[in-house]
């Protein structure tokens, strides 16, 4: 992961100061939900930016605000629609039945890690498939995090029985279709409310994976951890107002186009992949169960319930016109060819 870029922070370092005296034609300021010591800001945004600053030898300035600051999570995509940020690393799953298509690639069994996921993911934007759920804002790049996995204290999770009854956090309706037919009950809040509605005992645990337990500190509130492979991922997109691109200058505009697309999806998603290494190693070291269901959703145990949730959201696409079944099947061709 390091490797990826080392070399973008070294010339950023050395060239620095050449940049900080040139006037910049334009300034973009970025939202995001992440803290500003987490993996996903310091190891991808905070990146972006620098890369964006250097290879436009100043003339765009970049300003990243991290923690929501500039608008809450499930607000972020509208605030750069509307120009309140220019723009945003977001969860397309906070804005509700928004990115229903998109969505798709959450569903169980689809992807593994993130790097496969994002990969999967920037193939349909770029084959068009996505296209129309991204007309009021211009995307620069899309990925996913890691496997979702659950986060308890005070329990274990080993079979879908488990799980009745307890409330936890769920990111997006996929993920809450998939709660329901565990058993559990789902709350849904945006990830940087999980501690403090876990620490209140708001909810009994969390849906995340390992990268979100070590950005948002779930683990120092959680015990236990249940790997179900393939349950679930969430889509991300990194995106620009519409505006804003267009009044870009040709060569800046260049800059911006260089930086998107495939390249940074699959570097997006490694990063993430790292972090759910460094996730999982913090929770061991503090002696932590991790509990590793076998055969993931394959699991005879699991497997009925995450298969009656996709087929329940592919259903409910169907019902509405919007062609679910055949961008899943895609999206589990694409899994293969990104799986590599």
């Amino acid at each position: 992961m390091k490797k990826l870029f080392s070399t973008t922070l070294l010339v950023c370092a050395l060239s620095g100061a050449s940049i900080a005296v040139q006037a910049a034609d334009v300034t973009l300021r970025v939202g995001h939900l992440w803290p500003a010591v987490a993996g996903p800001h310091t190891q991808l945004m905070d990146v972006w930016a620098k890369t964006i600053e250097l290879e436009s030898k100043g003339r765009i300035k970049v300003e990243v605000y991290p923690s929501g600051t500039l608008a809450a999570p499930p607000a972020q995509y509208d605030a750069v629609k509307n120009r309140i940020m220019d723009v945003t690393a977001t969860v397309l799953g906070y804005t509700a039945n928004r990115f229903p298509l998109t969505q798709v690639v959450e569903l169980p069994g689809v992807v593994e890690n993130g790097k496969q996921g994002s990969c999967v993911v920037q193939k349909l934007f770029d084959e068009g498939t996505l296209a129309s759920e991204f007309t009021d804002t211009h995307p620069v790049f899309m990925f996913t995090h890691g496997a979702g996995l659950f986060h308890v204290k005070g329990a274990s999770i080993k079979e879908p029985s488990d799980l009745k009854g307890l409330r936890i956090r769920r990111p997006t309706t996929v993920v809450a279709g998939i709660l329901e037919e565990l058993g559990a009950q789902p709350v849904g809040m945006a990830a940087p409310e999980s501690y403090t509605a876990m620490q209140r005992g708001v909810i009994d645990g969390v849906a995340l994976p390992w990268e979100g337990a070590l950005s948002f500190r779930l683990n120092e509130l959680s015990d236990s951890h249940t790997e179900v492979g393939g349950m679930y991922t969430l889509t991300f997109i990194v995106t620009m107002n519409n505006s804003v691109y267009d009044s870009l200058s040709a060569e800046n505009k260049a800059v911006i186009d260089a930086n998107s697309g495939m390249d940074w999806a699959v570097k997006a998603g490694m990063v993430f992949d790292d972090l759910d290494v460094k996730g999982r190693a913090q929770a061991v070291a503090a002696g932590h169960e991790i509990i590793q269901i076998e055969g993931g959703t394959n699991n005879p145990a699991w497997k009925g319930p995450v298969e009656r949730a996709s087929k329940a959201y592919l259903d409910d696409l169907e019902s509405r016109g919007i062609p679910g079944r055949e961008v899943y099947d895609r999206a589990i061709e694409l899994s293969g060819e990104c799986k590599a």
